[in-house]
């Protein structure tokens, strides 16, 4: 079963409303829940998910929302084929891991967002991706890198005697 939603406090600051840098009438509240997410493969995860919670500093202060607080409702997961923001659009790209590799589907890049919701009902929605191949050639030379990197290691002498 997935988590309650919980406020978290920024890391650098430790406050809950953060205001924004281009407005300083607008914020957001940093967010997370741990849920049950099945990958490519079938294989059941936990995973944390974090969302940021958008409005005004002065409609986000009158929550009186303190820093571990659980909240009611889900963190959803929206995929599409539209970019969510014009304006940005490289912002909700769909990053495949630490390969750097944009998700495709038939040529055209897949959007990720999370947002929260009072609902804990809400489904998430998600855009299947087809660029497979070169996604797991990616990942098979990163393991080969790592196997590389580690043998090489393997062979040096870290003794700290003279």
């Amino acid at each position: 079963m997935d988590s309650k939603v919980i406020v978290l406090a920024d890391e650098a600051t430790g406050t809950v409303v953060n205001v924004s840098e281009n407005n300083p009438e607008y914020g957001y509240v940093k967010l997370q829940q741990v849920r049950n997410v099945i990958d490519d493969n079938g294989f059941l995860r936990r995973k944390p998910v974090n969302a940021l919670l958008p409005g005004t500093v002065e409609d986000l202060k009158s929550l009186n929302l303190f820093a571990g607080q659980a909240m009611t409702g889900k963190i959803v997961i929206e995929e599409s084929l539209e970019p969510f923001n014009s304006k940005t659009p490289e912002r909700d790209l769909k990053i495949a891991g630490s390969t750097g590799i944009v998700c495709t589907w038939q040529g055209l890049p897949i959007y990720r967002r999370t947002k929260f919701s009072f609902d804990a009902t809400c489904e998430d929605s998600y855009q299947k991706h087809d660029n497979i191949d070169e996604l797991r050639s990616a990942y098979a030379n990163s393991n080969k890198a790592n196997s590389s990197a580690i043998q090489n290691a393997a062979g040096q002498d870290f003794s700290i005697e003279g």
